[in-house]
């Protein structure tokens, strides 16, 4: 059944344009609640990040969950991992995050997840998409749910991060510089790595509700390359606004994505017999990371864009190690979701193990050029269906001759119709998603 609200991701969308309303959150979290509720009352918590638009979102959720009797326990801004990680240890029945990753301030959304941590299952959310169009009631003034606050919840996700790496480890020595983006890792992910002995300087921490995701953290990485050089650190890792994606910056300045992350931890999984099965990439991942975990014997499969999907893929094969080349990192053995701290922590433990920079560390993949070319669209027209577009496509693909890959595809979160060539020459593959880009754009105007 195709879904009304829920996307790849949660609920997503402009503040102040349906569905990123305070009316349709106040039903949302009535909705949620109906849902969840099992035995009479149900227990939900709700994290956020750093957005301005979360305090208003928090209490209309908090009303009607209150309103169909479920008890909620508020977290404030978390990373959207650690609302997972909580709402598991707490046993609650479901996790809410309120958080558009790494959109702008002007943009929020919502997450849900299972009380074992998880993506909610599909018929969870037809049934919380169905109850959205049912008329909203409230229990009686007895079973109403009542809210209170967590207080040291990061505390207990700052020690669950540092158990991810053997007891005892020490980072003495290590100089980082960490990128916050001015978001909801802006407290932990400091303190974790600080913890572990690491020298930490740390940019983008000063949330003021507008500055999320602006010109700093994993999609804008320029500053974290600039300060990783000045101050002559080892290596800089940036996060996302909700700290679900990790890129890193290796001691020259250069960005180091979510393809040779994920090698560098498959890699060492292999070393130590710990890899269990193979890799999940996606459709966007690197042909490079493919034919390096091939020489390592180790399994490659694609799954659809979105950490969703390589959830997905992953609990279907029962292996333990996926990602995006976005940063999205999914390390099973740890966690039940993408995690950015544990995923960088992941990769640190790998370098200290070889005794490697992140410099020597990477240059054991070699990447194909990759050239990705966004194109907004208005929904009018689908372009991936016009004969022109699947003309163009079909001809560059012949062209290449079986030496690299077209692919297409609509973001799951914004209007874009994402171009992706990726071949041999970087200037043959520029050129060519330069021309489809042009003509998805004729198409789309």
């Amino acid at each position: 059944m195709a879904r009304k609200y829920f996307g790849t991701d949660g609920i997503r969308g402009r503040v102040g344009q349906f569905p990123i309303t305070p009316d349709f959150m106040l039903k949302l979290g009535w909705a949620a609640g109906m849902a969840f509720r099992k035995q009479g009352k149900c227990r939900i918590l709700i994290g956020k990040d750093t957005r301005i638009s979360g305090y208003m979102f928090e209490s209309a959720l908090e009303a009607g969950l209150a309103a169909a009797g479920a008890d909620v326990q508020l977290l404030g801004p978390m990373p959207t991992p650690a609302i997972a990680y909580l709402t598991r240890t707490f046993q609650a029945d479901a996790g809410i995050v309120i958080s558009a990753s790494h959109n702008p301030h002007d943009d929020n959304g919502i997450k849900f997840f299972s009380s074992e941590g998880t993506k909610l299952p599909d018929d969870v959310e037809l049934m919380i998409e169905e109850l959205l169009d049912q008329p909203m009631t409230v229990v009686e003034s007895a079973g109403i749910g009542k809210a209170s606050r967590i207080n040291d919840a990061s505390g207990r996700y700052i020690e669950f991060c540092k158990g991810s790496v053997p007891s005892g480890t020490s980072f003495k020595g290590l100089k980082i510089v960490i990128d916050c983006a001015h978001g909801a890792a802006y407290k932990v992910a400091p303190s974790v790595f600080r913890e572990l002995g690491a020298e930490v300087r740390v940019i983008s921490a000063q949330p003021d509700g507008l500055n999320i995701n602006d010109g700093c953290g994993s999609t804008h990485i320029a500053a974290l390359q600039a300060e990783v050089v000045a101050q002559r650190a080892d290596l800089g890792i940036a996060f996302d606004g909700d700290a679900d994606r990790v890129l890193m910056v290796d001691q020259y300045g250069a960005v180091v994505d979510g393809d040779e992350l994920l090698f560098i931890i498959a890699r060492d999984l292999q070393e130590r017999d710990r890899l269990r099965g193979g890799v999940v990439g996606t459709l966007m991942s690197n042909l490079g990371l493919e034919l390096a975990l091939a020489e390592l014997n180790v399994p490659f499969v694609r799954a659809n864009v979105g950490d969703r999907y390589v959830i997905a893929e992953l609990q279907g094969r029962n292996w333990l190690l996926g990602g995006e080349n976005s940063g999205h990192l999914v390390c099973f053995q740890h966690t039940t979701t993408g995690d950015a701290i544990i995923a960088a922590l992941q990769v640190l433990m790998a370098l200290k193990r070889r005794g490697q920079s992140l410099v020597e560390a990477r240059s054991g993949l070699k990447k194909c050029p990759q050239v990705l070319v966004n194109v907004r669209f208005s929904g009018a027209v689908d372009p991936l269906e016009h004969p022109s577009v699947k003309e163009a496509c079909a001809r560059v693909t012949e062209s290449m001759a079986g030496r690299g890959r077209v692919l297409l595809r609509k973001s799951g979160t914004e209007p874009l119709v994402r171009v992706m060539v990726e071949g041999d020459e970087e200037s043959t593959v520029r050129g060519y998603a330069d021309e489809l880009a042009k003509i998805v754009t004729e198409v789309c105007a």
